[in-house]
């Protein structure tokens, strides 16, 4: 009983050791932003691309390599945004570079399927292909963010509702967590948990943007209120995105991703929720801010 005491203290303060440096590593690049972030979310990205790929067996394979080059492609592209640029741009899905690269990519994809054929099966294109979209593409909006008007102080949004809505949900769940809401998928997520979460990542939402109202303001009519909306709406897409991600290791018969940050796992494993948040939030101050 006492080693397994000890055990679980050890594994406790091995996650908080790991959570206060990614913290620090997190302020410090969002705060410095420029090329500090874009270094920091370009390894990420690949990081986490690798991952994924890993478990599909095409990381160091022509396939993978494919779309290790595309994820660079874009974020190169992505960098050459500025604030001052219209919507339609490279910065956006609708125009720019982006199609060009995803179809260059898609190309080169089914090139080497034809020509390297049975080497690889439609599953691992298939997830490649996809990984542009669920790491590469998702993960670049928080650079995107960042770079727009006001995105020293919104880009924090994206963490407000995802490790905010995380971290809530996790403590409601312990304290009056009943019913499961996917208990096969996520056994130890509760209905409970999850409303606790988004009232937690909205609260944190409307508590930030009292905070910094006035320097929001000089970007968004009101501030508050798109907040607390933001807040609320993508708190329950991270929810959504941490599931999706336990789903696939699901389906692989996997624990974690990676074994990166002790802990905690993989790349995958922590920013599971961050990934699908970002996209979201951009687009909402975007085009409801």
């Amino acid at each position: 009983m006492g080693n397994k005491d000890s055990g679980i203290k050890h594994s406790f303060w091995v996650r908080f050791g790991s959570s206060i440096i990614l913290m620090i590593v997190t302020i410090l690049s969002m705060v410095l932003g420029g090329y500090v972030l874009f270094g920091v979310l370009l390894a990420i990205t690949l990081i986490g691309l690798m991952e994924l790929y890993r478990i599909m067996g095409v990381h160091k394979k022509s396939v993978g390599i494919t779309g290790y080059l595309a994820a660079i492609a874009l974020y190169f592209s992505v960098m050459e945004c500025s604030a001052d640029l219209p919507v339609i741009t490279g910065c956006d899905v609708v125009g720019g570079t982006l199609p060009v690269i995803i179809g260059a990519f898609l190309v080169a994809l089914l090139a080497i399927y034809v020509l390297a054929f049975p080497r690889y099966d439609s599953e691992q294109i298939s997830m490649v292909f996809f990984g542009f979209f669920y790491v590469a593409l998702t993960i670049s909006y928080i650079y995107r963010l960042r770079i727009s008007d006001g995105g020293a102080y919104s880009v924090w949004l994206i963490f407000i509702a995802s490790w905010g809505a995380d971290t809530m949900a996790y403590l409601t769940g312990i304290l009056f967590g009943k019913h499961k809401i996917a208990p096969i998928l996520s056994p130890k997520k509760t209905v409970e948990g999850c409303i606790g979460g988004v009232l937690g990542s909205t609260l944190i939402g409307l508590i930030y943007s009292l905070i910094f109202v006035d320097e929001l303001s000089a970007v968004y009519s009101n501030p508050v209120l798109l907040f607390v909306i933001v807040s609320a709406v993508a708190s329950i897409v991270s929810m959504i995105g941490d599931m999706a991600a336990s789903a696939i290791k699901r389906n692989k018969n996997i624990k974690d991703y990676g074994k990166l940050i002790p802990g905690h796992g993989g790349i995958l494993d922590r920013f599971d929720s961050v990934i699908f948040v970002a996209p979201i939030i951009y687009f909402l101050l975007k085009f409801i801010g």
